[in-house]
């Protein structure tokens, strides 16, 4: 009964953090297109800031995703995730009080510092959060309904954002976050707290004696830190572990581009501002929340999880190309309805990955391929970024805007094509991962 309650006070933690940070998505490139080139619908400029502060935190979080994950093995995902949920305020108050040239640039330098750590962080703990407290049997649906509140979460923020001013947006949403940093560290309970393997961040001089034991569990702190060698290992462990790293990092080399080139592509060739963008992203939101609370509890349990990745993959490249092309201002909107399909490709990667490894070693696994999607996300900008910048100018060597796009479509198919190698080895038994457990604190 606990377990289902802190599941459920971490739905609503998120749901109102994603509700947060969603109303301000729609306004990003407006704000930062006045403040860099006011007045213009094109600007190479603002492509390669967004590029490069997009490269800069997947440096950062390349870093941080594995250390994240292996500390909250730790000392628990609680007290972890309370630092990207806080440290994510700051950008939004800036924006919040000024929107001017100053106050952007401010915002820019804190957005790309305070992301090395919120950056997929809080996405990676919570469904770590929800593998200690979910059997192996469910995860798939529980990570298909976490997926879709999120979602659902990105629909009302995106719609809240079509009906306020954009002053109002970052102001709400700057409230918003700390509501859902206040409420989960209120309400949410810690998952982790088998006593050999959970450690209090803050600890009384008292519970720190001089003994042998005590001295022996502080050694293992430093090695539960990460290094290339674990990560190495990790992927090794299983060959399904390893096909699994290369769709992550395929997927979200698309993604990373899809999202860091559409918006100056529809701006620059159909002139959309705040509020058609808030229009497409809430069509794509109600489409992939529908899919995700009510097709992928259904489906996860009798297609499985590698069926659902490939056929979601499939529909992602299928997406990217009609954005490519788009000859009209509707033809983006009929593409966003392909994410009722699409969005089944993350949570089931999640799955398959979450049944490779040990219970105590559920933060590291999904901090391992958050790591790898972390290096797409340095590498993305530095592909795509110039390009994008390119074909938009009028030095583009031929007459396609969308080429940028057809580009990160093909790297989508290229996704598909190794998902549909990946044969899903059953779950690890329960005794293995006891045996795991013991072998972890005996190291």
């Amino acid at each position: 009964m606990e377990k289902k309650s802190g599941v459920s006070h971490l739905f609503i933690t998120i749901f109102v953090h994603c509700f947060s940070t969603s109303m301000v998505a729609p306004a990003i490139t407006d704000v930062t297109m006045s403040a860099v080139c006011p007045g213009r619908d094109e600007c190479s400029l603002a492509i390669y800031l967004s590029g490069f502060q997009q490269a800069i935190i997947g440096l950062g979080t390349l870093v941080m995703m594995p250390l994240v994950g292996n500390l909250s093995d730790k000392y628990g995902r609680k007290a972890l995730l309370t630092v990207p949920i806080t440290l994510s305020i700051i950008p939004l108050a800036i924006l919040a009080y000024s929107r001017s040239r100053n106050f952007f640039y401010a915002y820019y330098a804190l957005r790309t510092l305070t992301a090395m750590v919120c950056e997929g962080s809080i996405h990676c703990l919570s469904l770590a959060y929800v593998a200690d407290n979910v059997p192996p049997g469910r995860r798939a649906s529980v990570f298909g309904i976490f997926s879709g509140i999120v979602s659902g979460a990105f629909v009302c923020g995106t719609i809240s954002a079509r009906f306020i001013s954009t002053s109002a947006a970052f102001q709400a949403a700057t409230a918003g976050s700390i509501i859902s940093a206040v409420y989960m560290r209120i309400f949410l309970p810690e998952s982790v707290r088998d006593e050999d393997l959970y450690t209090p961040i803050l600890s009384s001089k008292a519970e720190i004696s001089a003994s042998c034991e005590e001295s022996t569990k502080k050694l293992q702190v430093f090695r539960r830190l990460p290094s290339i060698d674990d990560m190495v290992h990790l992927l090794k462990s299983s060959s399904t572990f390893s096909q699994a790293a290369i769709v992550a990092f395929l997927s979200n080399l698309a993604d990373a581009g899809l999202q860091g080139s559409m918006m100056y592509y529809l701006k620059a060739k159909f002139h959309f501002n705040k509020n058609q963008f808030a229009d497409l992203m809430v069509i794509a939101g109600i489409a992939g929340t529908i899919s995700q609370l009510i097709m992928m509890p259904i489906l996860a349990p009798t297609v499985g999880e590698a069926r659902l990745l490939s056929f979601g993959l499939l529909f992602g490249c299928v997406h990217m190309f009609l954005y490519s092309v788009a000859w009209s201002s509707w033809v983006p909107y009929a593409a966003a309805v392909f994410s009722i399909l699409s969005v089944f490709s993350h949570p089931c990667l999640r799955t398959i990955v979450s049944k490779q490894v040990a219970s105590n070693e559920q933060g590291k696994a999904q901090g391992c391929i958050s790591g790898i999607c972390s290096f797409a996300n340095l590498v993305s900008p530095l592909a795509f970024s110039p390009l994008t910048a390119l074909f938009l100018s009028d030095r583009a060597p031929f007459n396609f805007p969308g080429f940028s796009i057809m580009c990160i479509g093909f790297v989508s198919m290229t996704a598909f094509i190794q998902s549909i190698m990946i044969r899903v080895a059953p779950p690890l038994p329960v005794s293995s991962q006891r045996v795991s457990n013991c072998n972890s604190v005996v190291a």
